[in-house]
């Protein structure tokens, strides 16, 4: 039996703008037993404006009736509400045995999916889930005998409750999430063996009668093909002041960066051999406050991330560029002057011989991992990953000049070229 005080109580739904009102089957078919049952399609389309507009309030969802008020175009306030005919309690009885007949019915409520084979299996057994034609009643308070825009809206809203959670259909035709679940539960619990009375009844489902029944799910759909541009997160320039210390254009700075490294993300996620590569490593708080600053911010977010990470304008901008020529490996280039060990110097001196003949082999004054060529303002820096790094002297500062290479006279040449 159902509790009579089950009662759920949804808050005001956020405007529908640039979203469908239900995207799942089932929403759809809460939808069409409006829009066809409807004499007036004028009052549904005025329902679905104001339904869009954010003009329904708290919907309360209880067995046999949905309410809400909804304010009209003018202002004026309207209780709706909305009756759909219960189940009576044999009609449960014969939705609650088919529901546990087939592994994934209860598995699917719980994942909030309406599975197809369920409906139709209730249906064949005399019990109708959805609405159907004339089945959604409507009572206004503003004195309509038909839908009106009120308890019209009142139903688009609906659909999106009814889309999120199909145990809120379930409510309306009598019971809610709990009792359903409990009585569920009851019958697919294995009865205690006559031989055995002591014998743990938590049995589970066979392996192969659940595989046997994996056919009434439906086939995954294909991937979708990745976006050719990252999203655009909404503005937050509203007429409200922010909160002390919110600065609205480094927050929306932020979610403009988070939605690219998601895209980029996903591009490499998707790349063949990816699961074969060792994850990055996790930033420190001054290398990921170049990562943003390399997304070109405002000045004045600009200059938040240079306080942040402890440089100076033209020190952020030095990492930028870094930065933008190879990621955290680059700017660790940039920063740190270590000490080459023994072997390691043996190999890059072993490099910078054979990358030139000897008549052509340039001039290099070594400075711990630095090889500066005497005479110029080009210079090579050696990554710890064994790879050479170009530099040029710019206005007093080594300035990054380009990606790494294995090669130092690759990496070597573009610099040269300017002398």
């Amino acid at each position: 039996m159902r509790d009579q005080s089950d009662e759920r109580t949804f808050e005001a739904l956020p405007p529908a703008e640039g979203r469908a009102f239900a995207r799942t089957w089932w929403g759809q078919a809460w939808l069409k037993a409006l829009e066809d049952a409807a004499l007036d399609s004028q009052q549904v389309k005025a329902g679905r404006r104001l339904a869009r507009a954010g003009a329904v309030g708290a919907v309360s969802v209880r067995p046999g009736r949905i309410t809400a008020v909804v304010q009209d175009r003018d202002g004026t306030l309207h209780r709706a509400d909305v009756l759909l005919q219960e189940l009576s309690d044999e009609q449960w009885d014969r939705f609650l045995d088919v529901a546990v007949e087939r592994a994934g019915h209860i598995a699917a409520l719980l994942d909030r999916e309406m599975p197809p084979h369920l409906v139709e299996d209730a249906a064949a057994s005399g019990v109708e889930l959805l609405p159907g034609l004339g089945d959604l009643e409507p009572e206004c308070d503003c004195g309509a005998w038909d839908h009106c825009g009120h308890t019209a809206a009142l139903c688009y809203q609906t659909a999106r409750l009814v889309d999120e959670d199909p145990f809120v259909l379930l409510l309306m035709r009598g019971r809610g999430e709990h009792a359903v679940l409990d009585a569920l539960q009851t019958r697919s619990a294995p009865a205690p063996s006559e031989s055995s009375p002591h014998e743990d009844s938590e049995q589970g489902v066979d392996a192969a009668e659940a595989y046997a029944a994996g056919d009434i799910l439906p086939s995954l759909p294909a991937l979708p093909a990745l976006p050719e541009r990252p999203g655009s997160p909404q503005a937050l320039d509203t007429e409200a002041a922010p909160a002390p210390g919110v600065e609205p254009a480094a927050l929306e700075f932020l979610a403009a960066q988070t939605a690219v490294d998601a895209l980029r993300l996903l591009a490499e996620a998707l790349r063949p051999g990816h699961e074969q590569q060792a994850p990055d490593a996790e930033l420190t708080l001054t290398q990921d406050a170049v990562r943003l600053a390399a997304g070109d911010p405002e000045r004045v977010v600009a200059d938040r991330l240079a306080d942040g990470s402890g440089r100076d304008r033209e020190a952020l901008a030095l990492a930028v560029l870094a930065w933008r020529n190879g990621g955290a490996a680059a700017l660790s280039v940039l920063e740190d002057e270590w000490t080459v060990e023994a072997e390691s110097l043996a190999r890059a001196r072993a490099a910078l011989e054979s990358a030139w003949d000897e008549d052509e082999r340039p001039r290099l004054h070594t400075a711990d991992n630095r090889w500066t060529v005497v005479g110029t303002h080009a210079q090579l820096r050696l990554g710890r990953d064994g790879r050479w790094w170009p530099y040029r002297e710019e206005g007093g500062r080594w300035t990054p000049a380009g990606a790494a290479s294995a090669d130092p006279a690759t990496a070597l040449a573009p610099v040269l070229g300017g002398e």
